[in-house]
């Protein structure tokens, strides 16, 4: 069973300020932590339980910068066997489907039974790339997973639906799946175990070693462009309200009353 996990490294913006930077088309970066993005490292962790049962390898694939390694290495220490960079200017500004066509000509170099992508990743939350790669590949694929089974030739996946449904569906190999978060609980990490892995090697792959053109990816290739980014507006807050439980009633049905909420 070769398992395929593409992965992304994503800033820790949570319990920090957000500042847009001078371009107005992204957060200032400098001084925040990063780490592997929290969908994708569900999906490592599902590929590496399969492999520890079937047998098999995990490869780990990423877009970006020598930067990025830190990520790929802690999959490796996971239990992944093989790390991919995929990097090269060209790709700068990529969207999700350009993103998908860098990552999807790298794979076809790659054997493969299952793909697995986060379900999105916690920056711009798109959730496009892993059914576009499906796609562009020409494969089946199953979005939204929260449990997998495999059966000979075939895989057995749950998928999320809205109002807390659950779908079950069986698909043949090769399939892509993007991996929703809960679908098992990711192994800890020791520095130990990263640093066992330091000196293994990270393929890197540029655009030049894809049957791409240049204009297939980064600005010129997407279809989606961001024209600015902001923080949201800041509300009037609370209104706290005090007096006796009949006042505090009578108070909210004028509030009610006021703003259109009664009839």
């Amino acid at each position: 069973m070769n398992i395929i996990v593409c992965i992304k490294r994503v800033p820790e913006t949570t319990d920090v300020d957000i500042m847009i930077d001078k371009s107005g088309k992204d957060i200032e970066k400098s001084g925040l932590a990063f780490d592997l993005n929290e969908w994708d490292s569900y999906a490592i962790e599902e590929a590496i339980q399969l492999k520890e049962k079937m047998g098999g390898t995990v490869t780990v694939i990423t877009l970006g910068g020598e930067e990025s390694n830190e990520s790929l290495r802690k999959c490796l220490a996971m239990g992944a066997d093989d790390a991919v960079r995929l990097t090269d200017p060209a790709f700068a500004g990529s969207d999700g489907f350009a993103t998908a066509k860098v990552l999807a000509e790298a794979i076809r170099k790659i054997p493969y039974d299952l793909i697995f992508t986060g379900v999105q990743a916690e920056d711009d939350g798109y959730g496009q790339v892993g059914v576009a790669l499906a796609e562009i590949l020409g494969i089946s694929h199953v979005s939204l997973v929260t449990h997998v089974e495999m059966q000979n030739q075939k895989v057995k996946a749950h998928r999320e639906l809205e109002g807390g449904l659950e779908e079950v569906v069986e698909v043949d190999l090769p399939v892509a799946m993007t991996i929703q978060t809960g679908i098992n609980e990711p192994r800890y990490v020791s520095i130990m175990g990263i640093r066992k892995v330091a000196k293994k090697e990270i393929k890197t792959i540029g655009l030049s070693d894809l049957n791409l053109k240049a204009e297939e990816v980064g600005l010129s290739g997407s279809d989606i462009r961001l024209k600015n980014v902001f923080l949201p507006p800041v509300g009037e807050g609370a209104t706290m309200l005090e007096g006796k439980p009949e006042e505090l009633a009578l108070k909210v049905f004028n509030i009610l009353k006021d703003k259109g909420g009664l009839t």
